[in-house]
């Protein structure tokens, strides 16, 4: 019996169709003559969904009691029987309920495919299983039911059904996929604009590489050769030289350029395993294009060009990006090189990019990074080459009988001369001359044991002889030093442009620039000395080390001026000449940075400065005017009460005394708020953090709010985790939040208070419907004393929300503002949840678990 083949429709997320795709194409099926039903779909009450289902076959569904509750699931052993030519099974990560044929609808349809029926099914990219932990790190949310990714890329046909964030969350709000009820939590937590544009991109990135996988395949089976270019596939050849990084940066530029590019580096080993690659270069090159978003690749081949075209036609690549020969001239009398070679053998179809270097025209073998001396043990070695090798060797040849010739033992001897210039350096290399030539003159030259020597030719031997080894000496030498100079340059002009470095993003830790100082030039202590005049005493501005700091220049190993009244004194042991200059620039810089942080200081005092005016400004008009109003209140009705002037009734008298109280409140909310910005200014808030339930302290902050059973609508569940808060900060952070949204909020339309768990964090959502703040202002409105838009004089002084933001960051957490979707202002208040207390699953809304 064949197997039935399935088609799975994935989306990124809920709604955005998948459910309705699969039914129209049930619909088209059937109007073709397909025997089609429903197995299992779920339409959660989407009147479109819902209509989609009139016309079709439904297979009745099995029912289970689980806890008390009645569910259903699809009844397999019905459809097997009623054995359809094409079965519909809705969301294929589902879990079934405990009693069920399968744990999971998956294997249920695993079934159905075995018995050769034809399965549509649909699921959302975030139930992939190797997907549940990047999808958990966007959205906040772990995923339960998974479906592993193996059984979706077995599937024949994959459809993608895409939809943007917008539309998506437009649909959202016009009620078409959730209950009213449900969308403002839905749109402020799962559906973000972030969230929902990350798991598209996830959706489109896992299609287009199983698109990949199909399109792989293809060429296999029907051994197509030449290179589709169907996306940007670009290879780098690394050869393992300092140019790879520059190689594999060009890559990830030219891959940039078009959309879904792929990097993908190639180190191609010889097969007998001799190479000049630095496995440490080697490495640096594998993390760099890694963390570049690419590939790396190891592969064996004897030929490099070869083996270079023969991975890219195999990865179908459409691009070769290689590094400029690094021959020197006279070798390419062996070949053309690697680069000509792939160029000449690429074809029309791959384009291959020769990238120039600091390295072109240098040789091929790798650059060794040589010390500034040539070492200790390099200098014993030659002298020992030197002066104890002719010694020995002179031993070996007189008391053996094989007479190699005088011109055999000179070039013995000169050998042992070269070998202590290559080791040692001049000095052993002329020491092994003159050891070797009076070796030489004794016991080789006629006559033997005689410094005089009979024949004019050896005479000239000898000489060339010392000419030769005083000359590979100076030569040796002369490489040593110029191998230092350029050590030293180098090193100079890493430290030059770091600290160019450094001026450009505007470091300002002294202490971080003089222990640079100490390690650079291994000094035991580092000190910036400066005084105000010619006479004053010297102070320390910065130190650093383990000994303590020098309290004059006089004092220090090395002290270099900067100006009049500065020094950068060291301490530790005496620096050449030839590292001051580099000991000048670091002085300078160290002033630089000095001059730097007390100019930030100095400018830090005076916003602090210019704060504490604006605030007393503010403090001052607010005294004037929203402090004096409700005094004013006060004072007209107390004066009117005591006048004897006027016979007042019980209701004007009421009447009276009632505004004496609104006054009285008014004015000790207003005080209330002052001083607590005061605290919040002083920094002298502390938060004493209990684990508190939210349903204890969100009706507690709703006493100062007018009518609040007509103003305000509670939603707060029961089964909330605790939050680790403080009870008295969080109850008035509420309130003001709450008071602010009544305020603006139009009549007869409450303000909703509602509170969901999400993760490890649990937030609070005041959602009122008044006329918003534009996305400019909304960090504005939790500035002191700002009171935005049109607010009648009289309605505050503008602190409510600064201190609830301020009580609210006190206690570890945050205060938002957004849009309320369909108008308005939602204050998002996010707590900590109490550690060790499990969370409530935070899963898409309206989803129903068993």
């Amino acid at each position: 019996m064949a197997r039935g083949r399935l088609r799975i429709y994935l989306g990124a997320a809920p709604g955005v169709g998948k459910t309705y795709a699969m039914l129209s194409e049930a619909h088209r099926r059937v109007e073709r003559g397909t025997d089609c039903v429903v197995a299992f779909v779920e339409h959660h009450n989407r009147p479109r969904t819902e209509v989609m289902l009139h016309g079709l076959e439904q297979v009745p569904r099995r029912e289970l009691a689980y806890r008390g509750s009645v569910f259903t699931e699809m009844d397999v052993d019905a459809v097997l029987a009623r054995r359809p030519q094409v079965a519909l099974v809705d969301e294929l990560p589902h879990t079934n309920i405990p009693g069920s044929r399968n744990t999971k609808r998956w294997q249920d349809v695993e079934e159905l495919l075995a018995a050769g029926i034809d399965v549509v099914s649909t699921v959302n990219i975030q139930h992939l299983e190797s997907l549940g932990d990047v999808v958990e790190s966007i959205t906040g949310v772990r995923q339960r039911e998974t479906v592993p990714d193996e059984v979706v890329r077995r599937a024949d046909q994959i459809e993608l059904v895409d939809m943007s964030p917008p539309a998506l969350r437009r649909r959202m709000a016009h009620g078409n996929i959730y209950k009213p009820d449900k969308v403002d939590a839905a749109l402020a937590n799962y559906f973000r604009p972030g969230n929902l544009t990350a798991l598209r991109e996830l959706a489109l990135l896992w299609v287009a590489d199983r698109v990949d996988e199909y399109l792989t395949a293809y060429r296999r089976e029907h051994q197509v050769s030449a290179i589709w270019g169907s996306r940007e596939r670009i290879v780098v050849g690394l050869t393992g030289g300092p140019e790879g990084r520059t190689l594999i940066r060009r890559a990830v530029r030219l891959a940039e350029k078009g959309a879904g590019g792929e990097v993908l580096a190639v180190y191609i080993a010889r097969s007998d395993g001799l190479t000049s690659a630095s496995p440490k270069e080697l490495a640096v090159q594998r993390t760099l294009v890694e963390d570049l978003g690419g590939t790396f690749h190891h592969v064996i081949g004897d030929d490099i060009s070869s083996a270079i075209l023969e991975f890219a036609r195999g990865v179908n690549a459409t691009q070769i990006v290689l590094g400029a020969s690094r021959r020197r001239a006279w070798q390419y009398l062996f070949g053309p090189g690697v680069s000509a070679i792939v160029a000449r053998e690429s074809g029309p179809d791959l384009d291959v990019h020769i990238v120039t270097h600091d390295e072109v025209a240098k040789g091929r073998g790798l650059p060794v990074a040589r010390g500034a001396l040539l070492g200790r043990s390099r200098t014993v070695g030659g002298w020992f080459t030197g002066v104890a090798g002719p010694a020995l060797l002179t031993l070996l040849l007189t008391h053996t009988d094989v007479d190699l010739g005088l011109t055999n033992d000179m070039l013995l001897f000169l050998t042992l001369t070269v070998a202590a210039a290559l080791l040692g350096g001049l000095l052993p290399a002329l020491a092994s001359a003159a050891v070797g030539s009076m070796l030489l003159n004794w016991y080789f030259t006629p006559p033997v044991h005689h410094v005089t020597i009979a024949d004019p030719k050896n005479i000239l031997a000898l000489v060339i002889f010392v000419m030769v080894g005083v000359a590979v000496a100076s030569v040796v030498d002369l490489a040593a030093r110029r191998t230092h100079q350029a050590a030293r340059l180098r090193s100079e002009s890493e430290i030059l442009s770091f600290l160019a470095g450094s001026v450009l993003r505007g470091e300002t830790s002294l202490e971080a620039l003089l222990e640079r100082v100490r390690e650079t030039f291994g000094m035991e202590s580092v000190a910036l000395l400066e005084r105000e005049s010619e006479v004053a005493p010297w102070t320390c501005a910065g130190s650093v080390g383990p000994r303590a700091a020098v309290r004059r220049p006089e004092d220090a190993d090395v002290d270099m001026p900067v100006g009049d009244h500065m020094a950068l004194a060291l301490s530790g042991r005496v620096l050449p000449a030839s590292d001051r200059r580099v000991l000048a620039a670091f002085a300078a810089q160290a002033v630089v940075v000095l001059d730097r942080r007390r100019l930030q200081s100095e400018a830090d005092q005076a916003k602090a400065l210019a704060e504490g005016n604006r605030i007393r400004t503010a403090l001052l008009a607010a005294v004037s005017h929203d402090l004096r109003t409700p005094l004013a209140g006060i004072k007209a009705s107390v004066t009117s009460l005591r006048s004897d002037d006027v016979e007042w009734s019980q209701e004007d008298r009421a009447e009276l005394l009632a505004a004496i109280e609104e006054g009285a409140d008014r004015l000790d909310h207003l005080v209330g708020n002052l001083l607590d910005m005061s605290r919040l200014q002083t920094g002298t808030v502390t938060a004493l953090i209990r684990e508190t339930d939210l349903d204890e302290v969100v009706p507690l902050a709703l006493g100062g709010v007018p009518d609040p059973e007509e103003t305000v609508l509670l939603d707060i569940p029961e089964d909330l985790p605790m939050v680790s808060v403080d009870k008295g900060l969080l109850e008035r952070s509420v309130a003001n939040v709450v008071e602010n949204a009544v305020k603006y909020s139009p009549a007869g339309k409450p303000v909703l208070v509602s509170a969901s768990a999400i993760a490890d964090r649990v937030e609070v959502r005041v959602v009122d419907r008044g006329p918003g703040v534009p996305d400019g202002a909304k960090d504005r409105i939790f500035a002191p004393f700002q009171r935005y838009g049109d607010a009648p004089r009289g309605a505050g002084v503008g602190l409510g929300l600064a201190v609830a933001r301020g009580f609210a960051e006190a206690m570890g957490g945050t205060l938002t503002a957004e849009d309320t979707p369909g108008g308005g202002l939602t204050m998002v208040l996010t707590l900590k949840a109490a550690p060790g207390r499990p969370a409530v699953p935070g899963g898409i809304p309206g989803a129903v678990v068993p």
